[in-house]
Order: structure tokens, then sequence, then C-alpha cells
């Protein structure tokens, strides 16, 4: 099977990573992506919904008798 489910696959493609790359030029991408994930995890708490159900009291205040 040629899936990446073996770790001798990943350790390879570790390696050619290394040599391709570099160990600097790995960390700083790793650093970025760690960072990119981290802003996108903030902006998810910061989202706040755009309407609010209604409240007790605003549905009380309807004059009208049901019909």
């Amino acid at each position: 099977m040629l899936g990446l489910n073996s770790f001798s696959h990943w350790i390879v493609l570790l390696v050619l990573a290394v040599l391709i790359f570099g160990t600097g030029k790995l960390r700083n991408v790793g650093r970025d992506l760690g960072g990119a994930i981290a802003d996108f995890r903030k902006g998810l708490g910061e989202v706040k919904p755009e309407r609010a159900a209604p409240s007790a009291a605003q549905l009380d205040t309807d004059d009208k008798p049901p019909r």
C-alpha cells in the first residue's frame, strides 16, 4: 500500500524536508503556522451572534389580544 500510514514513511518525509528547506526555514514555518492557528482560535472566540433571541420582557410587551 502506498499510503502514509507507516512511521518509516513519515521519517523519510521529515528527512527530505530538512534536506530541502533546512532547519531554520522549517522552524519559521512551524512558528508561523502555530501563530496562524492561535489567531484563528482567538478570532473564533470573539465572534458574537448577530441576532439575539428576544427576551421574555420583549415577548410580554405585545398589547394585541391573541387571535
